[in-house]
């Protein structure tokens, strides 16, 4: 069971990559491949930009550069309208109430229909109620949300992602527009996107076997 710290302040994208240099730290690595996934990945993004030089190669999944996930949020109508949960997620109590209903039923039942049919087994989705279900566990998961819109970060040096890079991505994410994998490519200097045309944003769960072969692959896994 992790940590759960109360407030908003403790989710901000800075504190976060910071919790990742010190796991770095700990294990007394100077450098290490970093793979990230949805928050994983934007957490991941960051870290690429605040401390490139503790990431030797970076494999992003569907999740678009932070620069442009901020800009198409806040000025594409149709992005705004994938992204209507995150300014839900904004309101203090109101959805914390809501999802708890029914034993957590709309989060799991969101979680389900958001991926290909067989994405989640039906153990897998207990498991994630019994996730939500643990003490403040949902205020956590959604204060990281709430933390993307109400905190201010110290900017990076610079926007690019200077080490090498694989981006993976889900054509059918119904969350996420697929035209910002695209964009996002401008900042990656050596970076290489792999659209899969019927992979939805649980990309890792549909597509394991190719997903697990790339990423094996990019960092150079001896078999």
């Amino acid at each position: 069971m992790s940590d759960k710290p109360q407030g908003i302040a403790s989710y901000k994208i800075d504190e976060l990559a910071k919790d990742i240099v010190g796991l770095i730290n700990a294990y007394g690595r100077k450098q290490i491949f970093l793979v990230g996934h949805d928050w994983g990945a934007s957490v991941s993004w960051w870290v690429a930009l605040k401390y490139p030089d503790r990431i030797k190669k970076l494999v992003i999944m569907n999740v678009p550069h932070p620069k442009v996930m901020a800009k198409t949020m806040f000025t594409n109508p149709k992005q705004m309208e994938k992204s209507w949960y995150i300014f839900y997620f904004q309101l203090p109590g109101a959805v914390e109430k809501f999802a708890s209903a029914n034993n957590y039923a709309w989060p799991v039942q969101l979680l389900a229909s958001s991926g290909r049919q067989g994405a989640f087994t039906q153990e897998e989705l207990e498991e994630y109620r019994k996730a939500f279900m643990q003490p403040g566990a949902f205020s956590a998961m959604v204060n990281w949300y709430r933390a993307m819109i109400q905190t201010q970060q110290e900017p990076p040096t610079s926007l690019d992602v200077t080490m090498p890079m694989l981006f993976l991505w889900g054509m059918k994410d119904i969350a996420l527009m697929s035209e910002m994998a695209d964009d996002s490519m401008v900042y990656c200097k050596q970076g290489k996107l792999i659209k899969f045309p019927e992979a939805t944003h649980w990309i890792q769960h549909e597509e394991a076997d190719r997903v697990n072969a790339l990423i094996e692959e990019f960092i150079g896994v001896q078999k």
